[in-house]
């Protein structure tokens, strides 16, 4: 099973190196730290399955993983988390991805989510599994933060972390501009007025967790 990890923090791959090499017939041939690397690896490297971050420097989140199936359709990718909230789990797999892992339960689950996936099934929580199927229903009432587009999605949880706009456009290699209409936009779907009702709705609905 030939692995690729993707993570911006060194110590994070290394751990997960060290649990994917204590397996087998598991190995890992190649390793990226932001968006950038990932595609690279992603084109020049044969492998089965993408370990990847939800959250790094440059391209990133569920952008990443429609770039990654676009470019190699067969691999499958496992996206870890420090989100706990199945919004992003959801929205990661309707991007494209076959497993949802975070961060804190990765020691004891990790070869088992790669076999999972690698064989062709879906690693998802029951509740995860759930929302996906409630959100292919006609008619289901869906919560307004699920009216977003995966952009504006990923504006609002920045936003939420207290990132300034010109700090979010340059991690999502956009202009200051294009980054305050997301936020408009966003804004106005939330029915939010500032800043303290944005953080006030994601932690209501318990989009506040830390980025990672």
């Amino acid at each position: 099973m030939r692995i690729v990890l993707a993570d911006d923090h060194a110590i994070v791959r290394e751990g997960l190196k060290r649990i994917v090499s204590d397996v087998a017939d598991f190995q890992v041939v190649g390793e990226a730290a932001d968006g950038t690397e990932v595609m690279r690896t992603v084109r020049g490297t044969d492998f089965d399955v993408l370990v990847v971050d939800l959250s790094m420097p440059g391209r990133s989140g569920m952008e990443l993983i429609k770039l990654v199936k676009a470019e190699k359709p067969r691999v499958r990718i496992l996206v870890l988390s420090m989100h706990q909230e199945m919004q992003y789990a959801v929205r990661a797999i309707k991007s494209g991805a076959s497993g949802y892992l975070t961060k804190e339960s990765a020691a004891a689950l990790l070869e088992q989510a790669i076999r999972k996936i690698a064989g062709g099934g879906a690693y998802i929580s029951a509740e995860v599994a759930e929302q996906l199927a409630l959100g292919a229903m006609p008619g289901s009432d869906a919560p307004a933060h699920e009216t977003l587009s995966d952009r504006e999605f990923e504006v609002f949880r920045l936003l939420v972390a207290g990132e300034a706009v010109s700090d979010i456009a340059a991690k999502l290699n956009l202009s200051v501009k294009t980054v305050s209409t997301h936020k408009a936009n966003l804004m106005q779907k939330l029915g939010l007025a500032n800043q303290t009702e944005l953080v006030r709705y994601a932690l209501k609905n318990g989009l506040a967790d830390p980025l990672g």
